[in-house]
């Protein structure tokens, strides 16, 4: 009879369904490639890598249960989707991650990123470092007292939907967001405002910014330099739109020279980060954090490597 019983019970067990054993991506470690590959790759050096790396790692830890995501390769993982125009699922596949889970990733490290905006995109704040600011663009081309150079530029978004979505789309017909920044010499982002829809003007952009408002309370001691976009202002130069004389031809030359550290501070960002210059296809609540945090990294990567032959390294 007990053998009976143990025959009934091992047949039990043999028919029960069997559970399906959970496979992993393989993992490979991306800091094991040669220099110049990893900066083609993740677009900053290895040291600069830590350095960020260590700047969100308490930000960004997660159940390390299983198989969980450790947060140099969060940050990887999120820096090769936004540098290299890879769609998300192709990022996945070379770090071993699932395509939601690049998702999440990316929005967990922009919002990490973003916490630290205060530290990374400020204006200069005391006197010497405004001077330093207004020396660096007297050098380009002799305008005085210019501490920095104001514009906007588009950054394309997926379409939206909605009563609003006629306000995302721009002049040229797209959906995006029109993003205001303020820059240095050395084509860091000191201001930035990434909050207004496509078809906003960027003189309104402007005129509701809080960094007009500081002008107009005088905490710098230089003024700004803008296109015809602008309204002339005391503390923002704009183009004389028909020079009637040698001075005020000189003038716009100045003017257009020193102001294109702006345009070039745009290309440089965009071409580190081509998610910028061909479009973003996260969330909208995504999608401001994001540019906010890819702003930080620009900063980072000139403070700490240059800007010098950074866009060979991104073509």
């Amino acid at each position: 009879m007990e053998a009976v019983q143990a025959i009934a019970a091992i047949d039990m067990v043999e028919n029960l369904p069997r559970r399906r054993i959970k496979l992993y991506n393989a993992r490979a470690d991306p800091f094991s490639l040669p220099d110049v590959e990893f900066r083609s790759r993740y677009r900053f050096q290895k040291d600069t890598m830590n350095y960020i790396i260590d700047l969100v790692r308490d930000d960004i830890v997660v159940d390390q249960r299983g198989c969980g995501t450790t947060p140099e390769l969060q940050v990887l993982t999120a820096i090769r989707c936004w540098g290299r125009r890879e769609v998300q699922d192709d990022a996945g596949e070379l770090h071993g991650l699932s395509q939601p889970t690049v998702s999440r990733i990316c929005a967990r490290v922009a919002r990490a990123l973003a916490r630290h905006s205060a530290t990374f995109i400020k204006m200069p704040e005391t006197v010497p470092q405004q001077e330093a600011t207004i020396r660096q663009f007297h050098e380009i081309r002799n305008f005085p007292t210019v501490i920095g150079c104001i514009d906007c530029t588009h950054i394309r978004i997926r379409k939206y939907g909605g009563d609003a979505a006629q306000y995302y789309i721009n002049r040229k017909g797209y959906y995006s967001l029109n993003v205001q920044v303020v820059c240095d010499a050395t084509l860091q982002i000191m201001d930035l405002v990434a909050r207004w829809r496509g078809s906003t003007h960027d003189s309104r952009i402007f005129t509701d910014s809080s960094i007009k408002q500081r002008f107009e309370r005088r905490e710098f001691r230089g003024r700004l330099l803008g296109d015809s976009g602008y309204r002339l202002e005391p503390y923002l130069f704009t183009p004389i739109t028909r020079p009637q004389n040698v001075a005020e031809e000189h003038y716009n030359e100045a003017h257009i020279s020193t102001r294109n550290t702006i345009e070039r501070c745009f290309g440089v960002w965009k071409q580190r980060f081509q998610c910028l210059l061909h479009g973003m296809s996260v969330k909208m609540e995504n999608i401001k954090p994001t540019i906010v945090a890819l702003a930080i990294l620009h900063n980072i990567a000139i403070k700490r490597e240059g800007q010098i032959g950074t866009i060979l390294f991104y073509l």
